[in-house]
């Protein structure tokens, strides 16, 4: 038992957190580098309960004076960001962190955790959050891909195979003949055009040979098609000076979001704007449709995603990205990227 004390007396003493514990108003013991604190800084234990009755005073109860009352009753932890040394060239930004040990005896811990780690933590944390839903997204696709290959291409071709075998054996009339060669070369033409669809929609020829204006003409030309909702697409933009990566990214925002347009707005017109700027290169895609509420759709979720992957797509190649919407003022998505001049 005694050498389980000592354990826990050296971890206390060696936490890279300022740790000081409170029974009632009076500090109880400090470890080590909350000790080093209030000698470097000259800081007193009671400022930063000060600043704790405030603020938990100013969440819970305006009326109460004394903080064992309002902060230890609330029975909550509770993050106060806080900077000191604010008079110095470096100040010291850390989150004062209220923590009940005893309601009954009024213990308490005010713990001074360094911001900016904290902060590193979380961007690690989001940001393994954002792969796991990354490789769900590809792996979605490939499992949209597959069930295309399966459903649809597969089962045409195993149809044209089946009507091929009907014409080998040879018993069928010339009439019959002609009718079961109609019916595999309109399965075969169907089955081809399946083809072509998932290879413009995985990657337009169109975005290699000519650039990124006339395959945003194509892409739209053909939603446009499917759809019956107005697509247009304007710009005067030269994209050659674009990275292959910078093109493709563009491509697939204005892919996804008109998508997102016709699937979730219902959208009757879909405007996309290409324009080359001085200095940057400026993709808007704006539709009339329903809208919707952004900071709602700011989580993980099914419909953010496709959001999500376009931002951090964007962000991967030092560009800007922004969605501006809201509920029956329809949507309009905004990517920018920075461009070299020659």
């Amino acid at each position: 038992m005694l050498e389980t004390k000592n354990w826990i007396k050296r971890y206390f003493d060696e936490a890279t957190d300022a740790v000081m514990i409170f029974k009632d108003d009076e500090l109880v013991v400090a470890n080590q580098i909350a000790q080093d604190l209030q000698t470097e800084l000259n800081l007193d234990p009671a400022y930063l309960i000060e600043v704790a009755d405030a603020s938990v005073k100013q969440k819970f109860t305006p009326t109460d004076n004394c903080f064992s009352c309002s902060i230890r009753n609330s029975m909550q932890e509770i993050s106060i960001p806080i900077t000191l040394a604010s008079d110095m060239p470096h100040p010291l930004n850390y989150f004062l962190v209220y923590h009940v040990i005893d309601a009954t005896d009024h213990v308490f811990s005010l713990t001074l955790k360094n911001r900016g780690t904290i902060e590193r933590l979380d961007q690690l944390a989001q940001q393994r959050q954002l792969n796991q839903y990354v490789n769900r997204a590809h792996e979605e696709e490939r499992k949209h891909i597959s069930e295309d290959l399966h459903d649809s291409i597969a089962q045409g071709v195993y149809s044209a195979i089946m009507g091929i075998r009907r014409l080998a054996k040879g018993e069928l009339a010339d009439h019959d003949i002609r009718h079961i060669t109609q019916v595999i070369e309109g399965q075969l033409t169907d089955t081809l055009a399946e083809v072509k669809g998932m290879a413009l929609d995985i990657r337009p020829s169109v975005l290699d040979n000519f650039g990124l204006l006339p395959a945003l003409r194509v892409l739209a030309k053909r939603l446009e098609e499917n759809s019956g909702t107005t697509i247009l697409v304007t710009g005067n933009a030269n994209t050659d000076n674009l990275s292959t990566d910078v093109q493709s990214v563009l491509y697939r925002i204005a892919q996804e979001s008109i998508n997102n347009a016709l699937k979730h707005a219902k959208a009757t017109e879909i405007d996309v704007l290409l324009v080359a700027h001085e200095h940057f290169i400026n993709l808007e895609v704006m539709d009339d449709g329903s809208g919707f509420d952004v900071p709602s759709h700011q989580q993980f979720n099914g419909r953010s995603l496709g959001l999500m992957n376009m931002n951090e797509r964007v962000k991967a190649l030092n560009g800007a990205f922004s969605i501006r919407s809201h509920p029956g003022n329809g949507t309009t998505v905004t990517a920018k990227f920075p461009v070299t001049t020659s």
